[in-house]
């Protein structure tokens, strides 16, 4: 392989979402449990739940990740792996509402 293909860069993904009667123990739980997909981010994922302390029904779960650069430079792909979308359908029929998904860079 060459450099290129071998360069990785750092990504930051917020799932923001709002889930008024959640149990902070049973979504710590579930994000636990799906930790091997996280490995769709590349082998150096790091997964953190957070919820809002003046509210707490709004949620925000963060991967840090370290992505291929030829794979982060083709977002529609990324957007059409099935392990992608399986993800975040099953995001979407667990949690109602809005689910809001930023990819954030370090600068």
């Amino acid at each position: 392989m060459s450099n290129h293909e071998d360069a990785t860069v750092r990504r930051t993904l917020q799932l923001r979402f709002t889930l008024p009667a959640a149990d902070s123990g049973q979504l710590a739980a579930m994000i636990k449990a799906a930790a091997p997909f996280y490995q769709i981010f590349g082998g150096n994922a790091q997964v953190r739940l957070l919820q809002n302390v003046d509210d707490p029904a709004k949620w925000v779960q963060i991967i840090d990740y370290d992505a291929n650069e030829d794979w982060e430079m083709s977002r529609q792909r990324i957007a059409s792996d099935p392990r992608m979308q399986a993800y975040l359908q099953t995001w979407r029929t667990m949690f109602p509402g809005a689910l809001e998904i930023d990819v954030y860079q370090e600068v």
